[in-house]
């Protein structure tokens, strides 16, 4: 059999199935994902800078070098394990 879809077939809405469960959701679970998305917002926006900062940048110009520089360490790090 060979199955076509035609046009007036609708698609599933991936939009409408998350918007539903958000609105049908107790106030202890919509409490929770504000926390979560909270928590977040500050491990990625306040946190990150202080904990990985941009190391590539500080000690290398160009591009090249930089990417000299991981390759060596990728080697070197695949030669220890082994």
């Amino acid at each position: 059999m060979d199955a076509k879809f035609t046009r007036s077939e609708k698609k599933f809405n991936w939009f409408s199935l998350f918007w539903e469960g958000v609105t049908h959701m107790s106030l202890l679970g919509k409490t929770l994902w504000i926390v979560v998305i909270i928590k977040l917002m500050i491990m990625f926006g306040v946190l990150k800078p202080f904990f990985f900062p941009d190391f590539l940048n500080s000690r290398y110009q160009n591009d090249k070098d930089k990417a000299a520089y991981v390759v060596e360490q990728l080697i070197d790090r695949t030669n220890h394990t082994q």
